[in-house]
């Protein structure tokens, strides 16, 4: 087959997960017509460079999207046919582009919390604090922002509901929570202002009961994965590099995904919720996630494929 013909192969394909294709459509377009013209069925660096060097001039934005569409293109054939080779990442110069999230399984996860748990602190409230905040995120994928800004009036414990106001750019929006959460909350809030000797109006505090700020939730986080490894200590109180606290958000959204597509579920009508749930402005954002894990994105291709075959039968 010519790489045009795979081409609308594939764009079948993500066409049926509900992107909008527009741009990334028109440059695969040409770079599978160059390819044709040059007689070729195979993807690899060289062709990509000489496509390019056809193409006029272009800012940096535009030259890494270039690189960035024809890359995903290559990781799928590859997929079907090694003999297709994916051009690097850093092969042209490009704006900064997302890092690939780490996804932390579950047992990391409870790691981090029991970590969290055993940060040292007068009254121990620095250890209730931050385990609760962390294990909050990684089941609720809030933003890091968005979890700090909470007050305890946001919890509405008989109806299991968690009011979050100050989303990004602004918006609000209320995310149902399962009750072993709220319970979770409750007693937080409970301990908490057993500790402080007051009620808190700020959900997550300090020893001092004021709210916690992003800093010190930064610094607790990567405190607590060096403890077990996720991190390199480092000296002078230093973060060092590794997995963050917004990956937990990550791989809340991966994991709800991955359990869509392992339990049967309709990823076109899930995706919607799951971006409402999660906050994002706009759905890219959401499906961002199938590109960045390969397990997510092999899953998809794997399904779509079958509803491709059930379609022809």
């Amino acid at each position: 087959m010519s790489l045009t013909d795979q081409l609308d192969r594939y764009l079948n394909v993500r066409r049926g997960l509900g992107y909008d294709l527009g741009t990334s459509e028109r440059i695969l377009r040409r770079f599978t017509r160059f390819a044709d013209r040059e007689g070729t069925a195979l993807i690899d660096t060289p062709l990509f460079l000489r496509w390019h060097a056809t193409l006029a001039e272009a800012r940096t934005s535009t030259r890494g999207a270039r690189l960035s569409v024809v890359r995903l293109f290559a990781q799928w054939l590859s997929g079907f046919d090694p003999a297709h080779e994916v051009p690097p990442r850093g092969l042209l110069p490009s704006a900064v582009a997302r890092s690939r999230p780490h996804i932390y399984s579950d047992a990391e996860i409870g790691a981090i919390i029991r970590a969290a748990k055993a940060l040292p602190s007068i009254y121990g409230l620095r250890g209730l604090t931050c385990s609760t905040l962390f294990g909050l995120i990684a089941v609720t994928g809030l933003r890091i922002s968005e979890a700090l800004a909470l007050d305890r009036d946001d919890l509405d414990a008989h109806d299991g509901v968690l009011r979050v106001r100050q989303g990004k750019l602004g918006k609000e929006r209320l995310l149902p929570l399962d009750p072993s959460v709220v319970t979770q909350l409750i007693d937080y809030s409970v301990e908490r202002d057993r500790l402080i000797g007051h009620p808190a109006a700020p959900l997550f505090v300090t020893d001092k009961g004021t709210r916690l700020t992003d800093c010190g939730a930064r610094y607790n986080f990567a405190h607590a994965c060096q403890q077990i490894g996720l991190r390199t200590p480092q000296p002078y109180c230093k973060h060092g590099r590794g997995p963050r606290i917004h990956d937990l958000r990550h791989s809340f959204a991966v994991k709800t995904m991955i359990n869509w597509y392992r339990t049967g579920k309709d990823p076109a009508r899930e995706m919607i919720r799951l971006t409402t749930y999660l906050g994002h402005s706009d759905p890219s954002n959401t499906y961002w996630y199938l590109e960045a894990v390969p397990e997510l994105l092999g899953l998809a291709m794997a399904r779509a494929t079958a509803d491709g075959r059930e379609a022809v039968q």
